[in-house]
């Protein structure tokens, strides 16, 4: 076997066994709640993290003022409740507009 395939066989192998030990550990391993409310910060800074370098960056240079605009605008509909697509739509017509309109 070449080298590739094995370290996607491992990968694979690695994958299913941080499926399995979900279920597997779920009634044994009791976190502490500070440790529990750290996770639930770390998983909320990544995702913000994630969302900004997507909203603010293309590639390696700053994305325009249209796309930060229509995430926000997306996030202000999503805020308020509005179904999924109403989301999308929206800051997919804020983002359109813009650039329409000449910015950048």
């Amino acid at each position: 076997m070449n080298a590739q395939l094995i370290a996607v066989l491992a990968l694979a192998a690695g994958t299913y066994v941080f499926r399995l030990a979900g279920p597997l550990l779920h009634g044994r391993v009791q976190l502490p709640v500070r440790v529990q409310e750290l996770l639930t910060d770390g998983a909320t800074v990544l995702l913000v993290a994630l969302l900004a370098t997507g909203a603010l960056m293309a590639g390696q240079e700053f994305a325009g003022w249209a796309r930060p605009a229509g995430v926000l605008a997306g996030g202000v509909l999503a805020w308020r409740r509005a179904p999924f697509a109403v989301v999308v739509v929206g800051a997919a017509a804020v983002t359109g507009v813009l650039r329409l309109a000449g910015v950048p």
